[in-house]
């Protein structure tokens, strides 16, 4: 069929649709209707599975809620002649109109994401070459030591690629600075950089001046090499083996790609999570954008760069004159004019990299105060819909995600509007309770159906309205600064790495606290009217459920802004990766289940007797051949010291803590913790279960009561440091904070050397070693494929 006789059709049907849907109907008849559509959907959801029943669920649900906002529109609006509820009523459904734009794009974009398959292996003579930039600023040696022998350890030809650091923090400008002692820590910053990177075969590089932040560190390594593909890694996002194998090939199938983007996972939780204590339960925020967003933007050609773990074809840079540096989210500018440029981007949904978050919420703040602010300066400064060489459809994809950072003014307006009726009855919306139930309450399960259909498994329900709101009462100002001044935001770096030693209220709960307090008295006074006070109407009634939904979110925030101590010292990832432990010149097969880049936990298919105290317990930790998986031909070993042993049953647990690394050691880090890209699948696969909305609505709730309790029992106990046990003992890394392998591990004083008892009996270690001689290979095997099979996840408790 013709594509202009396709959209005659469409457009037809959409104009049919909306008469039908503005024709009037008495309340008990469009309450009937909603609850039919309701049930409908239910049936679609249970039993209409494939492309067919998700697009009929959502059309069904579409209509509901464009019904109820031709009633917003037609008939709730204060009349003109009561000029405040009439402002106020204006103001409301303009906050309604803008999610409903959101809720509408979000599904023309993610109605059917795009489901890759993989890529083509090239033979080992027609691979490009790589360059792989890790942009640092003011990261520590530990943290960038990881990151770079990772990349240095990824599965591609040796003479294809090479691996630069950018190091920002030692530029000649920071070198010369006037003060003495940030001169003095720049000079030395880049000495002690510029000898980790000859100890790893990196590439060392700075330049004069910080010019454009990240986006002229980026181009400064573009100016200084020369092969056909960029690999942008943050410094603290560190890249499994796989990296480049899983994504490199789709740049021979499209000579017009000019992105290879993939998720950004991450090993430790935000604050959000950590609070809260979700993490190991629930989806990462993150996730709904990478596993759903990203998936939806690639299907029409808008997957845009998101600043890390992504691969860049260097022509295409090139014709664009490098990063763009204009806004503060190099980034999605780049994209963004390279997309207009007629070049096209791809989306590998595959996490294949291991990053950090920010751990307090001041930082988190911080860092979603520059998205915001870039995103709102790239549309004002560079509209999408007057940007030409852009497709109608990649338009409103850039739109979606730039405008999205509006919402906290909507969300502010929803928290604010409910106060206006129970203190000073001003009625913003014109309806009884009837038709409150007819449409507006139809409507909230409707979309409430909408969003846990699409996103049940990456997003809980009402989490999203935590996260904005959370985030929503600073980034007001964030807001209205770059609408003021579009250009004056600058780029500041995300602090990461934050130690927190006990639990403490955030610098930032103070405006929490208010706006608890404020919700907390609408409540006990919308309560108080409409029990005892003559002449209110259950109106009263369903404002106040308004509020109290209000009141439930804020208590929430309560217990997010209550900042809970850190158990860890280095984020974890569970592995099942074999491995050899070397303990006083004894070899011994190990299974390391979990690892961090301070410690780790190993099994061993014996039972081990508890060690002596003046048993000896320092040795080294590598990795070996596993499956599809070679050996590093520069491997190393890690050295250890055996912190504790727990019987299991056949089997022996034993908690490893690293000593002080040297440059080789971090590639044997590498290979066991990075050496499997599955391992972070699994790891988010386990957290992906879907939540409906009867069981996610009684887990907000939890949340909205128990945060302030956890708050008020902060405030009232100060913030003085609690005694804190001891988890692990620290690396030896300078300033370093790293999380520890098992929280829930204690770690045993340090012994002392390896010496033989006096007694001349046997030691632990010779036992652990005759005891595991003496079982059998094959049931060994056999023990670890089951357990391989029962549990593919693979985290242990």
């Amino acid at each position: 069929m013709p594509p202009f006789l396709v959209r005659t059709i469409w457009l037809a049907s959409a104009a049919v649709t909306l008469l039908l849907l503005s024709q009037p109907l008495g309340t008990d008849v469009q309450l009937e209707m909603s609850l039919g559509a309701i049930a409908v959907m239910i049936l679609l959801w249970l039993f209409a599975k494939g492309r067919t029943g998700r697009l009929t669920f959502l059309a069904i649900g579409s209509l509901v809620v464009l019904r109820y906002i031709y009633w917003r529109l037609s008939s709730t609006l204060p009349p003109v002649s009561d000029l405040p509820g009439f402002t106020a009523g204006v103001i409301l459904i303009a906050a309604e109109l803008y999610c409903f734009y959101i809720l509408a794009v979000s599904l023309v974009i993610n109605a059917d994401p795009l489901r890759r398959p993989p890529p083509p292996q090239d033979a080992e003579d027609d691979l490009p070459t790589v360059d792989i930039f890790v942009p640092t600023y003011n990261e520590d040696r530990h943290i960038l030591a990881t990151t770079l022998a990772a990349a240095k350890s990824l599965d591609y030809p040796a003479h294809k690629f090479t691996v630069w650091l950018l190091d920002d923090g030692g530029t000649d400008q920071k070198c010369a600075d006037s003060d003495p002692r940030k001169a003095e820590e720049a000079r030395a910053r880049r000495k002690v950089l510029q000898a980790l990177c000859a100890d790893l075969g990196v590439s060392y590089l700075t330049r004069r001046r910080n010019l454009h932040a990240k986006a002229g560190n980026l181009n400064n390594g573009l100016q200084n090499s020369i092969s056909e593909i960029v690999v942008v890694l943050d410094a603290d996002h560190v890249p499994f083996r796989s990296f480049l194998l899983d994504t490199i090939g789709h740049f021979g199938v499209d000579p017009k790609l000019f992105l290879v983007q993939t998720p950004h996972a991450f090993l430790n939780p935000d604050p959000i999570e950590r609070n809260l204590k979700t993490f190991e339960r629930m989806p990462s925020e993150n996730e709904m954008f990478y596993a759903v967003g990203q998936c939806g933007l690639d299907k029409w050609n808008g997957s845009f760069f998101c600043g890390s773990a992504a691969l860049l074809r260097r022509s295409a840079l090139d014709e664009a004159g490098g990063f763009s540096g204009i806004t503060i989210t190099e980034d999605c500018e780049t994209a963004f004019e390279l997309h207009s440029r007629g070049w096209t981007s791809l989306y590998v949904d595959k996490p294949l990299i291991a990053g950090l978050q920010p751990e307090t919420l001041s930082a988190f703040i911080g860092q979603r105060s520059r998205w915001c602010q870039g995103m709102l300066q790239i549309m004002l400064l560079k509209n999408p819909l007057f940007k030409s060489g852009l497709r109608p459809i990649q338009r409103l994809c850039y739109l979606s995600s730039m405008t999205f950072w509006f919402f906290p003014l909507p969300r502010l307006i929803f928290m604010a509007a409910p106060l206006l009726y129970i203190f000073f009855d001003m009625k913003i919306v014109v309806a009884n309770v009837d038709e409150a139930i007819a449409y507006t309450a139809t409507y909230i399960v409707v979309n409430l159906m909408m969003q846990n259909y699409l996103y049940g498994r990456v997003r809980w329900p009402f989490v999203s309205e935590l996260y904005e709101y959370v985030q929503g009462l600073f980034l007001i100002k964030a807001t209205a600064a770059v609408i003021l001044s579009p250009r004056k935001p600058t780029f500041n770096v995300t602090a990461k790495n934050v130690s927190l030693d006990h639990d403490q209220l955030s610098p930032l709960a103070l405006p929490y606290f208010i706006v608890f307090a404020v919700l907390f008295l609408a409540q006990a006074f919308a309560t108080y009217r409409y029990s005892f006070e003559p002449g209110v109407t259950n109106l009263m009634l369903v404002v106040g459920l308004w509020n109290l939904f209000n009141l439930i979110t804020a208590g929430a925030a309560l217990g997010v802004a209550t900042e809970r101590r850190q158990t860890e010292t280095a984020p974890s990832l569970p592995v099942d990766r074999p491995a050899v432990l070397n303990l006083n010149g004894t070899t011994i097969d190990v299974t390391v289940e979990r690892i961090s880049s301070a410690r780790c936990r190993i099994r061993i298919d014996a039972v081990v007797p508890m060690r002596r105290s003046d048993d000896g317990s320092v040795g080294t930790l590598a990795a070996t051949h596993q499956g599809h998986m070679p050996l590093l031909s520069h491997a190393r070993t890690i050295p250890v010291r055996v912190a504790g042993i727990t019987a299991a049953g056949e089997e022996s647990i034993c908690d490893l803590v690293f000593e002080p690394l040297t440059p080789g050691s971090y590639f044997a880090l590498a290979d066991i913790m990075y050496g499997d890209a599955d391992a972070m699948v699994r790891f988010q696969q386990r957290r992906r279960t879907h939540k409906d909305i009867l069981s996610g609505t009684g887990q907000f709730i939890g949340w909205g009561l128990y945060g302030p309790i956890r708050a008020l029992a902060c405030l009232m106990t100060g913030t003085a440091q609690r005694p804190v046990e001891e988890e692990a003992p620290k690396a030896a890394a300078a300033g370093a904070r790293r999380r520890a392998a098992d929280s829930d591990t204690q770690t045993a004083p340090r012994p002392a050397a390896a010496a033989p008892p006096a007694d001349g009996s046997p030691s632990w270690l010779q036992l652990m070693v005759e005891t595991e001689t003496g079982q059998d290979e094959a049931e060994r095997g056999r023990r670890t494929s089951d357990r391989m099979v029962a549990a593919p996840t693979g985290l242990r408790s």
